[in-house]
């Protein structure tokens, strides 16, 4: 039997949780049952070509905008060339256009399924959106149960149309690290070091944690390490300076090397308005550091406060810099926390559990034998 074609379909393959996490699952595949193939509705990104050097093909519509319908096009003559026998889309853009475009060179609705990986508050036009097109696909994934309660509640989703694939991590990956060099950024030796990764987007929140930073107390001196880039980065750099923290916020950009970049800091914080169940936020928990997030869905389903780490209201900078100059003030509890947070990811966010319930649920769909599909 030959391998099953898979073509994943993604807004964009630019630095960012869910391009990461599509070139996780993808290069994780059994070639001798799945064969993939990443198209992203925007022109290539740094993602494009971490999958290439994996051996994952990738082709790029080069979609100038949301509304540049020739992008539409060129993913139909993709589709049918290479005449898929699974669509997998992920992000708002690439749900729709696959449910518009996947069916014209005659990928049947059923062999045809989207992704949702955030609680979407910013634009709630996109739930009115995915509620009137959900019927063109076959059904739609959340990352966590916060993602498909969301779904149905207020985008009336039916709920048998979700399946929910929690997300997961390598815990290997972060044990035995050696840490960073933090004279690199020039940082002094007394002082305390708090870290964040991600995609710097508006909805991160990137703003009170600076404002935070304000609050704390100069000696020793805390520093931020702000590993990650994205469309706030320009701002948030202007903002820094503006807050006179110039010398104290360090923007990495992307990195490849985030184990030993978290094994360098003290602690991980998390300012986040909303989530799915955030990959950067699981990386911290698996590599052991005190972690600080916002209470809001995706993240407070990963942390029981002060079990495994701190929730604090969100949108509030001195709620923040409490919680971090409580942490910063009490090793013990902050060493507790951590371990509890690497166990918490052990026993419950496997990478590998994970990678085999997406493609239990392609051999569900596909009609291979020994599938399981993930619960609803």
């Amino acid at each position: 039997m030959s391998a099953a074609r898979i073509l994943y379909v993604i807004t964009d393959l630019e630095t960012g949780g869910v391009p990461l996490h599509l070139y996780r699952l993808a290069t994780s595949l059994d070639r001798t049952r799945f064969d993939p193939l990443v198209v992203s509705l925007a022109p290539p990104g740094p993602v494009s070509a971490m999958l290439e050097a994996d051996g994952v093909p990738t082709h790029a519509c080069g979609a100038r905008g949301p509304l540049d319908l020739a992008a539409l096009w060129r993913l139909r003559r993709i589709i049918r060339r290479f005449q898929p026998d699974l669509i997998h889309a992920l992000l708002f853009h690439a749900n729709i256009a696959v449910r518009l475009v996947g069916r014209l060179p005659g990928v049947p609705r059923d062999r045809i399924i989207t992704e949702i990986q955030t609680v979407e508050i910013e634009r709630p036009w996109h739930l009115i959106v995915d509620q009137l097109t959900h019927g063109l696909c076959r059904c739609q994934i959340g990352n966590s149960p916060a993602v498909i309660d969301h779904l149905v509640h207020r985008a009336a989703l039916p709920r048998d149309f979700l399946v929910c694939i929690p997300g997961g991590v390598d815990p290997a990956r972060f044990q035995n690290v050696i840490p960073a060099d933090r004279s690199a950024w020039e940082i002094p030796p007394p002082a305390r070091l708090l870290i964040w990764v991600g995609r710097m987007d508006p909805i991160k929140g990137l703003d009170y944690l600076l404002e935070a930073l304000v609050l704390l107390p100069t000696d020793p001196p805390t520093h931020l390490l702000l590993v990650g880039d994205g469309p706030e980065r320009s701002r948030t750099e202007v903002r820094a300076d503006r807050l006179g923290l110039r010398h104290r916020v360090h923007f990495t950009g992307f990195r490849q090397d985030i184990p030993a970049l978290l094994a360098a800091a003290d602690l991980f914080v998390f300012p986040s308005l909303t989530e799915g169940m955030p990959n950067a936020l699981l990386e911290a928990m698996a590599a052991g550091l005190p972690v600080i997030a916002c209470d809001v869905p995706g993240c407070r389903e990963l942390i029981d406060n002060t079990v495994n780490g701190f929730l604090v209201p969100p949108r509030s900078s001195p709620a923040i810099a409490g919680a971090v100059a409580r942490l910063l003030a009490q090793p013990v509890l902050a060493r507790r926390l951590g371990q509890a947070a690497s166990r918490a990811v052990l026993r419950h966010y496997s990478q590998h559990v994970c990678h085999a319930n997406y493609a239990a649920l392609y051999a569900q769909i596909l009609g291979q034998p020994n599938s399981h599909l993930p619960p609803h």
